[in-house]
């Protein structure tokens, strides 16, 4: 109540101190929506993730005609969830690289496996994709800039994703357990992890692109206290 208070106030002060409409005027810029904090009940502590409400999408540039889409099935992660201070929260994840998969529509060839192998990912060689946090920086209410050293294809580099926090509950009536929910995107360079292969030439777009759009929605849960 008192936050929308000070709102008008600052509202009423502001259409006090515009000029005269005239040639010269400027039309007074929108005031950008107050963003609401997520509603949350979920206690502090260590939390594991559901695999079965969470998703890792990525897209790449194809011949500079679509953002092709493909994904991960195999996933696992743990966080250090702290509500009170977000800065000091963690997370760490894996893929498993045998897991991705395109919807390739022909059996053969087999698309899926082309890519898990020694010409790409080289999933046998290897076999994990990681994430190991190092920085949460809040940026909002309900946002935050997660810095952390992402493994891919045997190279280590600092990847930043953007994360909004979608809420949580301590527990519900057909879920004991607390539950939170979180959505992240980020961007790499694939060539800077040693996929290079088929990235186009400076100023063509025939190829596959560069840049790999990263799309992460997940939810975690926390067993009842005993």
């Amino acid at each position: 109540m008192q936050r929308s208070v000070w709102a008008l106030a600052a509202l009423s002060l502001a259409a006090c101190s515009q000029p005269p409409a005239g040639n010269d005027a400027k039309a007074p810029e929108a005031a950008a929506p107050a963003v609401a904090e997520v509603k949350s009940t979920a206690p502090a502590g260590a939390y594991k993730l559901d695999k079965t409400h969470a998703s890792v999408t990525f897209r790449v540039n194809h011949l500079g005609m679509s953002r092709y889409t493909a994904r991960f099935t195999r996933i696992d992660a743990a966080l250090q969830f702290d509500p009170a201070n977000p800065s000091a929260m963690s997370v760490e994840a894996s893929i498993d690289p045998k897991s991705i998969e395109t919807d390739y529509p022909d059996p053969k060839p087999d698309f899926d496996a082309e890519l898990a192998g020694p010409n790409w990912l080289d999933a046998a060689k290897f076999p994990q994709i990681t994430f190991k946090s190092t920085k949460v920086e809040p940026t909002g209410a309900n946002t935050a800039k997660v810095t952390g050293d992402f493994t891919l294809h045997g190279v280590t580099r600092p990847v930043t994703l953007d994360v909004t926090f979608n809420g949580g509950y301590a527990s519900a009536a057909m879920d004991p357990g607390a539950r939170i929910g979180f959505s992240a995107e980020g961007k790499i360079k694939r060539s800077e992890f040693g996929l290079a292969m088929g990235v186009p030439a400076p100023g063509s777009t025939f190829g596959v692109g560069d840049d790999v759009e990263i799309f992460i929605e997940t939810e975690f849960t926390q067993p009842p206290a005993a």
